[in-house]
Formats: C-alpha cells, sequence, structure tokens
C-alpha cells in the first residue's frame, strides 16, 4: 500500500495518530535544522486548494500532511484510496507534547506564532503548567496585514531565530500560515513547524474544543461554527455547496481510463 494517498491534486499522508507522532518527534531528535512543515487539510483547505496555485505550491512543500477531518476520510473511502484516521493539528500538538514529555530526558524548546494579543503568553503559562518537559522560548501575536511586508516578515523570522526553539507553532489560519511558512522556512533554523490553526488559541482556553462525543461524530465543524457563527457561518456554507462538486470531479477523473 502506497505511504500517500493522492487526491484532490494534493498528497496526504497514510498515517495515523501514533505515527503521525511519532514522525515529528524524530524529526524533533535529530540535530538538523533545516525547517520542515506540516500541514493538515480540512474541507475550507480543499476548496481553497481548488483555486490557488500559490496554496497548493505551499502544499507541495510540505513534509508531512495529514488528514484533518472525518469528511476528509470519508472522502478517501469513497474514492477507494482509504485514509486511516483524522490527524488533527489541533490534537496533533497535545499529543507531540505528552509524547516529548514520556521519553524526552531535555525539554523540547517552542515558538508559539500568532493568536489574539495576549493568547499566546496565556497558552505558554499552561502548557508549562501541564508539561514541565516543554518550554515555550518565545511568542509573538503579529499584525494584521503583516504578510504582505517583507521587512516585517524577516523581522518576526530574527526572532524566531534568536529564541533557538525547534519547534514553531503556527496559527496564523489558512492559508496565511502555509503561505508564509513556504516562503521563510528555508531562512528559519528551526526542525519542524506545524501549521495549525486555532490551536494556541485551544491551548490558552480562549476557544472551546468540542465535547469528544461530538468530534466522534465528525460535527466538530458545527461545534465551532455556532460558536463562531458570524466567522464561521459563511464559510461552511461555502464549503458545503463547492466541496461535492470537487468529490464528484475527483470521481470522475479516477473512473477516467487516462488516468495515469
Amino acid at each position: 500500500m502506497s505511504a500517500t494517498v493522492q487526491m484532490f491534486g494534493i498528497k496526504i499522508d497514510r498515517l495515523n495518530r501514533p505515527e503521525a507522532v511519532q514522525r515529528v518527534a524524530g524529526w524533533l531528535e535529530n540535530e538538523d535544522r533545516t525547517c520542515r512543515y506540516v500541514v493538515t487539510p480540512n474541507v475550507d483547505h480543499l476548496v481553497k486548494l481548488d483555486g490557488s496555485e500559490d496554496f497548493r505550491d505551499a502544499y507541495a512543500g510540505a513534509a508531512m500532511v495529514l488528514a484533518d477531518g472525518k469528511p476528509v476520510i470519508a472522502a478517501s473511502k469513497f474514492l477507494k484510496a482509504p485514509l486511516p484516521e483524522t490527524v488533527p493539528g489541533s490534537d496533533l500538538v497535545p499529543w507531540l507534547f505528552d509524547h516529548v514529555g514520556k521519553v524526552w530526558l531535555r525539554p523540547l524548546t517552542v515558538y508559539l506564532l500568532g493568536a489574539a494579543p495576549g493568547v499566546a503568553e496565556l497558552a505558554a503559562e499552561k502548557i508549562h503548567a501541564r508539561w514541565t518537559n516543554v518550554l515555550v522560548v518565545g511568542v509573538f501575536s503579529p499584525p494584521l496585514g503583516f504578510e504582505k511586508t517583507p521587512e516585517a516578515c524577516a523581522a518576526i523570522c530574527e526572532r524566531i531565530a534568536q529564541s533557538n526553539a525547534e519547534l514553531l507553532v503556527i496559527g496564523l489560519g489558512a492559508p496565511k500560515q502555509e503561505l508564509w511558512i513556504r516562503r521563510h522556512a528555508n531562512v528559519l533554523p528551526i526542525k519542524v513547524a506545524l501549521c495549525v490553526g486555532a490551536t494556541i488559541d485551544f491551548l490558552a482556553g480562549e476557544k472551546k474544543r468540542a465535547p469528544k462525543w461530538v468530534q466522534s461524530l465528525g460535527l466538530e465543524w458545527l461545534h465551532r461554527m455556532l460558536s463562531e457563527p458570524k466567522r464561521l457561518a459563511g464559510r461552511y456554507a461555502h464549503d458545503a455547496t463547492v466541496f461535492p462538486r470537487l468529490l464528484f470531479r475527483e470521481w470522475k477523473r479516477r473512473r477516467s481510463p487516462n488516468l495515469e
């Protein structure tokens, strides 16, 4: 069986949760500071990818692509290229911290980039209280539009470099976080960057995850929409309209006798 699943124009790693954590931990244990970055596609990503060459390029440069969301898993099964399970970015970070706490004899150094002012600082406090073997060595909440200014981006890269962090947790939202790390990974002396959306907010307690039973039903999107209806209702309505068309197109493409 192939190590990746090709669908919707991207390759998704066929990894379960322990395997994903082990791979990231292995990169972090290595002394190599060539930045590898991880992306986690959900339905909204797949819709955005369809209309953005830059976003697809960012995905192509990722060292690992992990399915975030049960609709992505369901689509893979429908297309007869099944992925084992979801590996959400918002879970990957605490699972990684749990792993480090159990097996590492030294601290993991982390930089938090993103979220509203003050939120990353609160997340750092919560991390230190819960994971004594994880050390947050820097946080920064960049201003709106920073990604359009080379000087601002260079200053952020310098902040991260000076922190000597091994792991960069990026919570800027998609596609901004993926586009940003694609452009700057080559100048960041870190080992791994995780593009994980609202994870910093979750770690800080500023936003609440859906209950486990809601997650198990694949309805975390509904919980998030009801929590932030003004921001998310329109996006989810748009995705619900577009994604079935993308899925049908992908199914039709796979049935083509000319498919390589």
